[in-house]
């Protein structure tokens, strides 16, 4: 295993000193480095004023050089779409204005989802442009609409990757024609970080034509990536250098009231009122510092509950506003659900957040920092704890960087002769090639905790190569006995692990879009080198040209318990540690025509289950009345056969939700889950009312009741007012 994780480094080092790719041209520009450098835009600085309404009648537009002739990327990445579309681009002191065209000739309705704003771009006519304002091809932001007119907005890191939680006070305005839809949009610069005497960004603009069943780009990209793939943006030049980023200093006061009621355990119920604030602070035009003091969370979207089966931690991403700009710095190290040094939602989860703040941003072109420093309050059962992360990130040749981080749990008002901490540092190596064709990751990190036992240390690689017809990834990873992140995710510790993937694609161009088999190898040993785990998944996916996709394939399994378990979760029974078990599961996955109103997907498995056999069924059920309402049911069975001395069980989670949007700014989500392993049924109906830019008002109430009996066990109901001052 060391002389693994030591040649996949030295590879991932040698690939790096590569990843100044030559462009298909065969000449890298001169001074532009990117890979799609003779796809130029030259914005002119606009004579005149533009008014947002949807009609291109001014001068400044007719005069802006056309984006146009885009270039296929799906489902075919050669040749141009059906539909023609043209992007034109110019600006003035204070803020750039893009208008799109996107001409619309073939019969049917458009297909605009709702009018949420960060709309799912799957389910969307849209339009994204994505900058790389300060030329790293690593991170940048995102503007974009939908045919409704919803608005997208999104900070992009690790070259593709998009955090939609930031928003920004961006304008647009959407006209329907019968021949085409026209949209106007306006971006202040002070919503966007760039250098000082900035000219020049890299750029690229994307539609999504789900009528055609198209993806398209104006510098073209290859099927195998996003769109917004920072890699193969093309360059924007502005007429004269941009002003000068300004101080840009907002605070966001809130104020909230609450209603509870624990019921089940007599907690007793009552009202509580209070306030606090977030604060943005510009520190540099690449710098921000952010503040929280007394942060409610209660009008964050409900978790989607899972079955849990599995003899480990579940993973539910974040998704509190103020842990995710920038997140990529603090939450990028290690593998995400499986072995990250740090995980946001650790921090308040059993107690109230105090006050916290995060510094987070570029300093030069080459460096990124963040630093976060949260405290939570004390409670009956918790001491007051302070969490400090700090991140340090260096670029390295095209696209890689190399990371640092140190990330510190420390309890506050110690009783005497105690000393409770932990504490954990990690260096992280990132490859990212110019093209894009290989990816990897390198880690090492190490806890330390009082006692300081040996085994303390997670290490993990990756290596991948990404092109059209084949897909092929090497991981490797090694975490101690003793390795402990309290403030991070790790599923499990005390083994060694690796696995190979390899999907091979054909690309027929006909009827069918795309297919293919694929392998994925998992095999887990214990520090003396005996295997305890392996999960080997063989199958075939089709993709057809209307983006229907049909997988099937077999799971080939071994364990063998290193601790007593009940697969049920729920019952009195257990298999004891030392038992081995090896069984095969076939499954059937399937997706339908995501253009349709009415829409589904499932998947299906079925075959041995320990010492038993289980029939699994998951899916999802959709019907939407575009772009008003849509009604989402997703479903959970487990038919767990185990004999004696287990009993049969069957659970189901069902979760039917209804999600409102009577239009930008109105928006009502009602979401009810069942769940009989824990048998329990919540309810969760949000309410937010956009009254001016980034400003809410939010009405959330929340039930759990008892199946049967529908009596209540808690309620809570929120009320919480924002606004922006900027």
């Amino acid at each position: 295993m060391a002389r693994f994780s030591f040649i996949t480094f030295l590879l991932i080092c040698i690939l790096g000193e590569m990843s100044l790719a030559v462009p298909p041209n065969g000449k890298q520009d001169p001074v532009f480095n990117t890979y799609n450098s003779r796809f130029v835009y030259k914005a002119k600085k606009m004579t005149g004023e533009i008014r947002l309404d949807g009609v291109l009648d001014e001068q400044d537009w007719a005069e802006a050089q056309v984006a146009d002739n885009f270039h296929l990327v799906l489902p075919v990445d050669t040749g141009f779409p059906k539909q023609p579309s043209e992007v034109l681009l110019t600006y003035d002191d204070k803020a750039f204005y893009m208008a799109i065209t996107f001409f619309d000739t073939v019969p049917g309705k458009r297909i605009a989802e709702s009018f949420r704003r960060d709309f799912n771009f799957g389910n969307n006519d849209n339009f994204l442009s994505f900058f790389d304002t300060f030329l790293d091809q690593t991170n940048g932001f995102s503007f974009g609409v939908s045919a409704s007119g919803a608005v997208w907005d999104g900070m992009m890191h690790s070259g593709s990757s998009m955090n939609l939680d930031w928003d920004c006070k961006m304008e647009s305005k959407t006209r329907h024609y019968d021949d085409r839809w026209v949209t106007e949009m306006r971006i202040p610069f002070r919503s966007v970080r760039y250098p000082r005497n900035s000219q020049t960004w890299f750029v690229n603009f994307s539609r999504q034509d789900l009528k055609t069943n198209e993806k398209s780009s104006w510098a073209p990209v290859p099927r195998q990536f996003p769109t917004a793939s920072l890699a193969y943006t093309g360059v924007l030049h502005f007429d004269e250098s941009l002003p000068e980023p300004r101080l840009n200093f907002s605070i966001i006061p809130y104020i909230f009231s609450s209603y509870h009621e624990n019921l089940q355990n007599g907690g007793g119920s009552g009202w509580r009122n209070d306030v606090g604030f977030d604060a943005k602070v510009g520190i540099s035009s690449a710098l921000n510092l952010d503040l929280t003091y007394n942060p409610d969370f209660a009008q964050v979207e409900v978790d989607q509950q899972q079955m849990n089966v599995d003899r480990f931690e579940l993973f539910y991403p974040e998704k509190r506003q103020f842990f995710l700009e920038n997140s990529d710095l603090f939450s990028g190290f290690g593998y995400g659900n499986a072995v990250t040094p740090f995980f946001s939602r650790r921090i308040g989860l059993d107690a109230p957040v105090l006050a916290g703040a995060r510094l987070s941003g570029k300093i030069g072109n080459d460096w990124r920092i963040g630093f976060m420093n949260m405290t939570t309050e004390k409670t009956a059962q918790h001491l007051s704890r302070n969490y400090t992360v700090l991140s340090v990130q260096k670029k390295m040749f095209a696209r890689s960087n190399l990371g640092f981080i140190m990330v510190n749990k420390e309890y506050l008002n110690q009783p005497e002769n105690t000393d409770l901490f932990n504490r954990v540092a990690g260096l992280d190596y990132n490859l990212a090639s110019s093209n894009n064709f290989w990816s990897g990751k390198f880690f090492y990190h190490r806890s330390f905790q009082p006692g300081n036992p040996d085994k303390q240390f997670a290490q993990g690689a990756t290596l991948a190569y990404n092109r059209k017809n084949i897909n092929i990834r090497l991981s490797e990873t090694n975490v101690g006995d003793n390795y402990l992140a309290e403030t991070g995710f790790v599923r499990r510790t005390g083994y060694k692990f690796w696995g190979p993937e390899v999907k091979y694609i054909f690309v027929p161009n006909k009827q069918v879009a795309s297919h293919g088999p694929f392998a994925e190898l998992e095999y887990y040993y214990n520090s003396e080198l005996d295997m305890v785990d392996m999960e080997n998944t063989y199958g075939y996916t089709v993709e057809f040209r209307n983006r229907t996709i049909i997988s099937a394939g077999m799971k080939d399994l071994y364990i063998k318990l290193q601790q007593d378990f009940d697969p049920t979760h729920a019952r009195a029974q257990f298999y004891r540690a030392g038992e081995e078990f090896r069984s095969q599961l076939a499954f059937l996955e399937f997706a339908s025509d995501n253009r349709k109103l009415f829409k589904w997907n499932a998947l299906l498995a079925r075959g041995e289950f320990y010492s038993g056999n289980i029939n699994y069924l998951e899916g999802k059920v959709n019907y939407r009345v575009q772009p008003y309402a849509n009604l989402t049911f997703n479903f959970t069975f487990n038919d767990m056969i185990l004999p004696e001395p287990f009993e049969r069980t069957q659970f189901l989670l069902a979760g039917p939700k209804l999600d409102l949007t009577f239009t930008d700014k109105l928006f009502l989500s009602t979401f009810v889950q069942y769940n009989e392993q824990i048998d329990n049924v919540n309810l969760n109906m949000r309410f937010q009312w956009r009254y001016q830019p980034v400003s809410d008002l939010f009405i959330v109430y929340t039930d759990n009741y008892i199946p049967g009996t529908w009596n209540s066990r808690n309620r809570a109901l929120v009320f919480k007012l924002t606004y922006w001052l900027n």
